[in-house]
């Protein structure tokens, strides 16, 4: 599981809230950027801006933070048209 962020075009990061929030910045377009951080000491993962994300397995994420507090969890992946979608 990775954690997230929420980058704010006016100026600073913070954490998601909910799901709803990751899902809701995908449609707040230029205004806000989603920031992966990888969290696994053996490598291999993401980080960085989701827009920015090639590959072709989802992405796991967990929030609010992974280590202290994990009350949701989802996944961001590619839909069939391409676009970024998060269950």
């Amino acid at each position: 599981m990775q954690g997230i962020w929420l980058e704010l075009k006016s100026g600073g990061a913070r954490r998601p809230v909910s799901k709803k929030e990751v899902r809701d910045a995908l449609a707040w377009g230029p205004d806000v950027t989603i920031v992966v951080e990888a969290t696994s000491l053996h490598g291999g993962e993401f980080s960085g801006p989701v827009d920015g994300y090639q590959g072709s397995k989802p992405i796991y994420f967990v929030g609010p933070d992974p280590y202290t507090s994990r009350r949701f969890y989802g996944t961001i992946g590619r839909g069939k048209d391409g676009a970024l979608v998060v269950k």
